[in-house]
């Protein structure tokens, strides 16, 4: 980006670039993993083999696939609870995501942290956190982190429309944009908060603007286009890079399932929902886009299908079958 005027403006720049068929088929290929194994936690849920809460991430997948993407090793990434997908994104592997999921000692967190708190310092991902908000100045320390130590290195902090309401963000804008750290915020806007649309609860619906009395430029990026999101990264970490400090994407979203599994959804139509379905799925889609292109045959789409269900399987088998955390570990990893 040349300045924050065209950031803002979300023109294309140098660091921008068109992807290539392989990664083009890798985004397919990732959205799916995520989607199918949401899937498979929800089953897991229903059965009684998740403890605690459990936010699904289905719909909102080709954000996390697409931000990741533009990542170089060294980047962290830090989120709130809704976050398996985020860890699969990261390389985090199904297994122990599953495992940390139903209370394992196969899990990333030994299965002490649940749904919501789970870590891999291996793939720099900071958590899954429970609290609304509060993956948000802990991802700005990071970046301050960075930012000391000059390592190059950008921190990813994502948060949702329903946090961007809180404090704590603006008091991370003002420090980030004043000490110009290289984080990228990026707001999931999946249009509802809790139980709450977007409309009813933020006086300021257009979240990319959240910044601009910290003149911290900002950007609204089709959240269910993972090309278009893969572009917005890209610019942004570039933005974040070289030194010109935080800047804001707004992802618009949608999530298909209640806020968690324990929420009906009431506050929607069923037909709100199927028509997102219908008309922006962003698997569905993408991979008629890749038909279309000749990048992939629908057999080759169906092959992904039957592998990435396998792998999931198995993950699923592996926390059936690891054992629970001995009454011992209650005591570790307090302190790190």
């Amino acid at each position: 980006m040349a300045d924050a005027k065209a950031a803002q403006k979300g023109g294309t720049s140098d660091a921008a670039r068109a992807a290539g068929p392989d990664l083009l088929k890798k985004f397919y290929h990732d959205m799916l993993l995520i989607r199918r194994f949401e899937e498979k936690a929800g089953q897991l849920y229903g059965m009684g083999l998740v403890g605690g809460f459990c936010h699904l991430y289905i719909g909102q997948e080709a954000v996390v696939v697409g931000m990741q993407a533009a990542l170089k090793d060294g980047d962290e990434v830090i989120t709130a609870y809704r976050d398996h997908g985020h860890m699969l994104a990261c390389g985090m592997d199904p297994k122990g995501v599953m495992a940390e999921l139903t209370g394992r000692a196969g899990g990333y967190s030994k299965g002490k942290g649940g749904s919501m708190h789970m870590f891999s310092a291996e793939k720099n991902f900071y958590g899954g956190h429970g609290i609304v908000g509060a993956q948000v100045p802990i991802g700005t320390g990071l970046a301050f982190s960075n930012k000391y130590k000059k390592n190059d290195n950008v921190c990813l902090t994502y948060f949702g429309d329903g946090a961007a309401n809180q404090g704590q963000v603006y008091e991370s804008f003002n420090m980030a944009e004043l000490w110009k750290l290289p984080i990228v915020y990026a707001i999931e806007n999946n249009q509802y908060a809790m139980g709450t649309s977007v409309q009813r609860s933020s006086a300021e619906t257009h979240f990319y603007k959240r910044g601009a009395s910290f003149n911290i430029p900002g950007r609204e990026v089709d959240g269910m286009d993972v090309e278009a999101v893969y572009e917005a990264a890209l610019e942004a970490i570039a933005w974040c890079r070289s030194g010109k400090g935080p800047i804001i994407l707004e992802l618009k979203t949608y999530r298909y399932r209640g806020h968690s599994m324990s929420d009906p959804a009431k506050y929607r139509t069923r037909e709100e929902v199927q028509s997102v379905r219908e008309k922006r799925d962003p698997i569905d889609h993408f991979g008629q886009h890749l038909v279309e292109k000749g990048i992939a045959k629908d057999e080759d789409l169906k092959a992904v299908d039957k592998d990435i269900r396998a792998i999931i399987n198995t993950a699923a088998e592996f926390a059936s079958e690891s054992p629970e955390p001995a009454a011992g570990e209650l005591y570790t990893d307090v302190l790190a």
